[in-house]
């Protein structure tokens, strides 16, 4: 049994991974503001002798030196994930993602916990300077505050791991799809059109294309390259080798809703939002050397991640209006 320790525990990758944590029978501790988490998402858990959820932020640590203790392994999902955001509140990344990090590295350190598996981002590329985008690629500039943030984190891990003696797991996440996303352009395109039967905004032209995988791959990936490698400080792009338009998705939640002559409009402009990156094709050759390769390709894991969200959004709502209908579960 592993004592794990997640921050960002009651997110949406964080509480699926306590999940997938518990039931290989691991002892976990959550640890999350509930500033995008929800605690309902773990109260499947409530009286688990393995299981603890903490209400605590990453910014308090005070209270992440005591919860810490004791732990074999730190997770650390938890960060604000909202790009856009950044723009409005711009040292909210600084104060949540790379601040938050340094206080968890200092609370590793003085409980002696040697293993930390970080979610970074592809957004830490920028616009790539190649592609596909190998882990090698560089500079590294970043075009958001967010990306800035999970960056300045990567060489703050790095540097304790030089320094400390940590050993430390550094994904590098193409878009993350499924159940319990509080964010994203399937999540929003479900809501809008649950409001809207008719008429659905899409932001930028549709023509960017990203790779999309499913939140359980993303934990599958995780967990193979921390039982299969052994570097101080390593870094692996997580997704798949194909990709999906933005247009092609708005398609496929249109689809799954069963819905029919409503218009799409879009907002023009290459960028969805400020700091958008619009193409992005991941290198994951490193991940598929070591024997792990997604199931799915981007547009099934979309088409699956519409249908769950449809199914949650719909047993939330008391109406969403006669021509919806509820997909079955995938």
């Amino acid at each position: 049994m592993v004592r794990c320790f997640v921050t960002g525990g009651a997110g949406f990758i964080g509480s699926h991974l306590v999940d997938r944590l518990l039931a290989e029978g691991n002892q976990v501790t959550a640890f999350d503001n509930l500033s995008s988490g929800q605690e309902r998402w773990l109260q499947h858990h409530d009286g688990e002798t393995n299981f603890a959820f903490v209400r605590g932020d990453l910014r308090d640590a005070e209270t992440l030196n005591q919860t810490i203790q004791g732990h074999d392994v730190v997770w650390h999902l938890g960060a604000n994930a909202d790009i856009p955001g950044g723009k409005l509140q711009v040292d909210k990344d600084l104060t949540n993602n790379t601040i938050g990090t340094h206080n968890l590295l200092e609370a590793m350190r003085s409980a002696e916990i040697r293993e930390l598996l970080f979610s970074s981002t592809s957004a830490v590329y920028g616009d790539p300077p190649v592609s596909p985008t190998p882990e090698t690629a560089g500079p590294l500039l970043p075009i958001s505050l967010y990306g800035a943030a999970k960056l300045a984190c990567e060489g703050l891990i790095s540097s304790y791991c030089h320094l400390f003696g940590i050993q430390a797991w550094i994904f590098r996440f193409a878009n993350v799809v499924g159940s319990r996303m509080s964010r994203g352009v399937i999540h929003d395109f479900v809501h809008r059109l649950i409001r809207n039967t008719k008429e659905l905004q899409v932001l930028g032209d549709g023509q960017g294309e990203k790779p999309f995988f499913l939140v359980e791959e993303c934990i599958e990936g995780m967990l193979h390259a921390w039982k299969n490698t052994q570097g101080q400080c390593d870094v692996f792009n997580l997704g798949c080798t194909t990709t999906t338009r933005i247009d092609r998705v708005a398609e496929v939640v249109i689809e799954e809703m069963g819905l029919t002559k409503l218009s799409i409009n879009y907002a023009g402009g290459r960028r969805g939002f400020p700091g958008d990156v619009p193409e992005l094709y991941l290198d994951v050759s490193k991940m598929r050397a070591l024997g792990w390769a997604t199931q799915r390709t981007s547009d099934e894991a979309v088409r699956a991640a519409a249908r769950r969200l449809i199914q949650e959004a719909t047993s939330r709502e008391t109406s969403v209006g006669p021509r919806t209908r509820l997909a079955s579960a995938d």
